[in-house]
């Protein structure tokens, strides 16, 4: 968090990103909702990233954080949230601590979004089939 002194030396945008952020970090770290944590976590394309190297296998900080021109620290409050989120688990082993995916975390979200895309899908197949019959009776008309 930045002093008021250092606030006030911002520019009004950087000074609105500055609380736009604040703001999003604290409401992803009071979630309680499940899903909503999970989905907060996924929002992030950095995170997405690091997801996806891990579907490659279990990697350290130092790993995960290569491709990304960002600190280890930062790279660390990421996985923090992937952790906080289910969708990674962390494990030391002596001085290394090594991250690794968490399929089930995945499937909650999965099976959530699956019952809208079988809700969506009935919904477009019905529309589908009224503006065929549309189109049928125009043709014939």
């Amino acid at each position: 968090m930045q002093s008021s002194a250092e606030l006030a030396r911002l520019t009004p945008q950087a000074a609105a990103a500055n609380l736009t952020k604040s703001v999003i970090n604290q409401k992803v770290k009071f979630m309680s909702d499940r899903l909503s944590v999970i989905f907060a976590a996924l929002a992030d394309p950095t995170r997405r990233a690091i997801l996806a190297r891990l579907a490659e296998g279990d990697a350290t900080v130092n790993e995960l954080a290569e491709p990304f021109p960002i600190s280890l620290p930062a790279v660390s409050r990421h996985l923090k949230v992937l952790e906080r989120a289910g969708l990674i688990a962390r494990t030391r082993d002596a001085q290394y601590r090594s991250s690794s995916l968490r399929p089930e975390t995945f499937r909650e979200a999965a099976e959530w979004m699956e019952y809208y895309r079988r809700f969506w899908d009935v919904k477009l197949h019905r529309l589908d089939q009224h503006l065929a019959t549309i189109q049928k009776e125009q043709d014939d008309g």
